[in-house]
């Protein structure tokens, strides 16, 4: 329950300072790509390929039910929603700043048809098989219950759909994982224990029957399939 709570009051203070948040998600201002490349190593190319990867994972044209957790601010992925006017998307977050932010950036993009939801991970409120695919940008490295996170994202995708995304992973720059222990983990922005790229793929494959992972840096992107 303290690591619970330690993750609400973070991110609780990310809402309310989201546009430093967004500045750095989405390379937009001269200290978001400033960190981005002195503790995430992903200079403007690099992070590029890392958004590239990071959505790859769904279809084109994409006209399924979705769910898509955490949300946070939305500031990367209701771009990619403009672009599926089919798809039924629910917007999951633990925070309920982020979840404001991201209702905001909705309504400012017309995007009336998204449907946001508090909630938490490790107990999601749907029933077995709701979604065609499962989409968590930077997300899993923030959960303080990881294997009931893995658990109940696979408990909610129907048989052969897909779950996707990307994760902050250890072992890759020194650099980075010390930002994380000294700033990000202290802050309670991210829960530690974190996967390295082989668990990552070890853990993913127990649960999925085909596993692509890749990555960009301290990040890895998956696309999975039930």
């Amino acid at each position: 329950m303290q690591r619970y709570a330690e993750v609400r009051r973070a991110y609780q203070r990310i809402g309310i300072r989201a546009s430093r948040y967004d500045g750095m998600m989405t390379n937009s201002s001269m200290l978001g790509r400033l960190a981005l490349r002195l503790f995430w190593g992903l200079p403007e190319e690099n992070y590029r390929k890392y958004i590239a990867q990071a959505f790859s994972g769904i279809p084109a044209g994409f006209d399924g039910r979705m769910l898509e957790v955490p949300v946070g601010t939305g500031a990367l992925s209701l771009p990619v929603y403009c672009d599926l006017p089919g798809a039924d998307i629910t917007c999951l977050d633990f925070s309920q700043e982020m979840l404001a932010k991201a209702r905001e950036r909705a309504v400012a993009m017309d995007l009336f048809r998204l449907k946001f939801l508090a909630g938490d991970v490790g107990q999601l409120p749907f029933v077995d098989n709701s979604f065609d695919l499962v989409l968590s940008i930077n997300g899993f490295h923030a959960f303080p219950d990881k294997p009931s996170a893995f658990r109940e994202t696979w408990r909610v995708l129907q048989k052969n759909g897909i779950f996707t995304g990307c994760v902050y992973i250890s072992g890759q720059n020194v650099v980075t994982d010390l930002f994380v222990k000294t700033f990000c983990s202290y802050r309670g922005y991210f829960t530690p224990p974190f996967d390295n790229l082989d668990s990552l793929q070890e853990k993913l494959r127990l649960l999925y029957k085909d596993v692509q992972v890749t990555n960009i840096g301290s990040f890895a992107c998956f696309k999975c399939q039930k």
